[in-house]
């Protein structure tokens, strides 16, 4: 069974629900002025700038990196070194 909604009709709601209502529309219209504040300070504030690298921190950092890779090379060298002679003792096995 339907019911018609027209300027007759009947709407019982308690003191509790309408505060309530009232209560909710009070925090939502709270919370959209202090979002637009923030975004109004946000727009004002600087840009945050990007971060200063010294030429003295990029060259130690620089300079580390070199010495990592010719570390590394020493080492595959070694390991090159090494291979050969157990490629060779294996030889003379057969």
């Amino acid at each position: 069974m339907e019911k018609e909604l027209s300027e007759d009709t009947a709407v019982k709601l308690s003191l509790k629900t309408l505060g309530g209502i009232a209560t909710l529309i009070a925090i939502l219209v709270g919370m959209w002025f202090t979002l637009q504040a923030d975004i109004t300070e946000a727009k004002e504030l600087p840009a945050p700038l990007p971060p200063d690298v010294s030429r003295m921190e990029f060259d130690m950092k620089d300079q580390n990196i070199r010495m990592s890779i010719e570390n590394t090379e020493k080492v595959v060298d070694e390991i090159k070194l090494q291979l050969i002679r157990m490629e060779d003792k294996m030889d003379k096995l057969r």
